[in-house]
């Protein structure tokens, strides 16, 4: 399901139209950006978790030349998955 499905069930399972369901999934993303730009956590219980992991400076290379990079220290967003979904998925994988 992408962006634009997403709002399109909501519109359809809420009764509301396009532009008002889009207003409000673009609020909820904005929202969880903001969140997460701010070092929060997020969690949708049932769901899972969205959290910043923050990564140390590291000498690399690269992989074409050889040559030794220095790789600056980086936040990445992560994603855990819920347990409720982790079992619903396995279930229906291991039908």
């Amino acid at each position: 399901m992408n962006k634009s499905e997403l709002i399109e069930k909501l519109a359809v399972k809420s009764g509301i139209n396009v532009i008002q369901s889009e207003e409000i999934v673009n609020l909820i993303y904005k929202k969880m950006k903001d969140t997460m730009v701010g070092g929060g956590r997020i969690e949708i219980r049932g769901f899972g978790s969205f959290v910043v992991k923050e990564y140390e400076a590291y000498q690399g290379r690269n992989p074409k030349t050889g040559e030794k990079i220095a790789v600056p220290p980086k936040k990445l967003p992560f994603f855990k998955v819920g347990k409720e979904l982790k079992e619903r998925v396995d279930q229906v994988a291991g039908k």
